[in-house]
């Protein structure tokens, strides 16, 4: 999972991707599917997909080191 995914801005229902979230703003609603959304909440559903996609398909998260 890259440390770049946009986990805040994505929203984890529809996938919906907002173009400019601050940090200061903690909740907005996604225009894709209309749902209210809590930006930290939301980032860690999106983190939660991520690793378990991750899982899913053999990641170990050890990587190799050169």
């Amino acid at each position: 999972m890259s440390q770049w995914l946009p986990s805040s801005k994505t929203c984890h229902g529809c996938g919906h991707r907002v173009e400019r979230l601050p940090l200061s703003q903690r909740h907005w609603h996604c225009k894709g599917c209309g749902q209210a959304i809590d930006r930290d909440i939301n980032a860690a559903n999106n983190i939660r997909t991520a690793g378990l996609a991750g899982l899913a398909c053999g990641a170990t998260g050890a990587g190799t080191v050169a």
